[in-house]
């Protein structure tokens, strides 16, 4: 039997501020055995997905009942190197409030590049080396450094400008979200969760036709997302076989679903 009832595939943008029309920002949503549509935002003089609009719109969404399974395409945490490195606590909530104070990327005007550009910013108090990688990073060909920023298919701006909206949902929502795997690998029943994916892994995986590269990215993830749960395969992803310190690594910088 499904675990969810929703699957919700989200491409990531850091581009510009927390209130611009991000082209790069879509959303896909299949309900139960449905074929993946597109979300588009709600009416406004804004063509396209603004961060905040996007996160106040997953708000609702999750304060919805209907079990509903989240893929967002920006990584989640930061590799143990930068934990070490700042002394940081281990658990997931005291991260993402240290991040917060350090890089506001949720203010009103503020671009992600303000904040490490600025020598007088906080932002250079809380930076990483790009031979930094997490662990499923590390167990992904592809995937790019959370601090290399500039370099072709990076991943750095989208997660310093998701990072705060990340604690919207857990201190609005009214119905509690559980965020994988930071709030255990085992799903309650009936809990709609939150995860980090990574597209590039299924895009290849579903016909193309006339969607662009961030919108098949955002496809591709509410396809394979849905796919998983409703083949019976996505316990395997949700439970990945690791070791017990590969185990403590991961709850600290955070797993890519699909990543076995």
């Amino acid at each position: 039997m499904p675990h969810f009832s929703r699957y919700i595939g989200i491409d990531y943008s850091g581009a510009e501020t927390a209130d611009s029309s991000c082209k790069g920002i879509r959303v896909f949503m299949a309900e139960g055995s449905g074929e993946p549509a597109q979300v588009q935002p709600p009416p406004s003089p804004r063509r396209y997905w603004t961060r905040r609009g996007l996160a106040e719109w997953l708000r609702e969404e999750l304060d919805r009942d209907i079990p509903t399974l989240v893929g967002i395409d920006h990584a989640f945490s930061f590799p143990l190197a930068y934990f070490e490195q700042y002394r940081l606590p281990s658990y997931w909530q005291g991260f993402l409030e240290d991040f917060h104070h350090y890089w506001p990327t949720d203010a009103p005007h503020t671009y992600v590049c303000f904040i490490r550009e600025d020598p007088y910013g906080r932002g250079k108090w809380r930076t990483g080396e790009r031979s930094w990688l997490r662990l499923t990073e590390r167990w992904t060909a592809t995937a790019k450094s959370v601090f290399g920023f500039g370099v072709q298919g990076e991943v750095a701006t989208s997660t310093h400008a998701g990072l705060p909206w990340l604690l919207y949902p857990r201190r609005q929502c009214k119905r509690p979200v559980h965020f994988w795997p930071f709030n255990g690998w085992e799903i309650p029943e009936g809990k709609s969760v939150v995860a980090e994916v990574y597209p590039s892994l299924w895009t290849r995986r579903f016909p193309r036709e006339d969607r662009d590269s961030d919108e098949q990215a955002a496809y591709a993830a509410a396809s394979w997302l849905r796919r998983a749960d409703r083949d019976g395969s996505l316990g395997e992803f949700l439970n990945p076989s690791l070791t017990a310190e590969e185990r403590g690594i991961a709850k600290i910088e955070g797993w890519i679903l699909g990543v076995v």
